[in-house]
């Protein structure tokens, strides 16, 4: 779509809130599909993942015991956190340092599902997304693995995108850039997953959210689709 169409499309609901929440699988295409359903719909958004990784990186770097809970649910409290909620720049910065990077790196990676499943974390970081959302006078996609049911259940769209497992292995490994075999693929998407399903569903839609399956769509399609749900479920309503 040409920048031109996309300065023609509307902002819905303009001076009422639409929150957009998008949960979904490891590889299912969540991040780079909820930022561009952010721009076309001129809202802001947040990767709420990238704090999950952050909060892992400030712990790896600053020599916590990602086992010792009470420590991690303190690491949680102290870290300083700059995060972009515009779906047009992406930054992530811990106490001042640029870790967008670093926090996809396969070590952090293959880390961070023990920060996410520490409960205590868990309160902290889905506290300052509420947060976040608020101060956005809650006009924001937001996209994780709780967004529907937990972060935002009330938002005025629930969405959960997912897609076959080899269609979201070939598509984290794209994203790395090939440089991960198959071994390092699985530990990313689908021991990850394992893990993190034991504290949240992300792979069943709860009641009112709608399921969008990305295994055939490319990634326009996969927006469009997007799209045409926040349209739907807009006017049902």
């Amino acid at each position: 779509m040409t920048q031109e169409l996309l300065d023609t499309l509307p902002a819905l609901r303009l001076g009422r809130p639409l929150v957009v929440a998008i949960d979904g699988p490891s590889g299912s295409g969540k991040s780079s599909v909820s930022k561009e359903v952010a721009r076309r719909l001129r809202l802001a958004y947040l990767d709420t993942g990238a704090m999950y990784r952050a909060l892992t990186w400030f712990c790896v770097n600053t020599g916590v015991d990602l086992n010792d809970a009470a420590a991690v649910e303190q690491a949680a409290r102290d870290l300083v956190l700059e995060l972009s909620t515009s779906p047009h720049e992406d930054y992530v910065r811990v106490d001042g340092v640029d870790v967008a990077d670093a926090i996809r790196e396969p070590a952090i990676s293959s880390a961070v599902s023990s920060v996410a499943t520490t409960l205590g974390a868990r309160t902290e970081l889905i506290r300052r997304q509420r947060e976040l959302i608020e101060k956005h006078l809650r006009r924001m996609v937001v996209e994780g693995r709780d967004i529907t049911t937990v972060v935002a259940p009330g938002a005025e769209v629930r969405m959960l995108l997912t897609a076959s497992e080899e269609a979201r292995l070939r598509r984290r490994g794209i994203q790395l850039g090939g440089t991960q075999n198959a071994e390092q693929l699985a530990a990313q998407v689908i021991h990850r997953d394992a893990k993190d399903s034991t504290v949240v569903n992300f792979t069943q839609a709860a009641d009112g959210v709608v399921t969008l399956d990305s295994s055939d769509l490319d990634f326009e399609e996969t927006v469009d689709a997007a799209l045409v749900i926040v349209t739907k479920v807009l006017n049902r309503d």
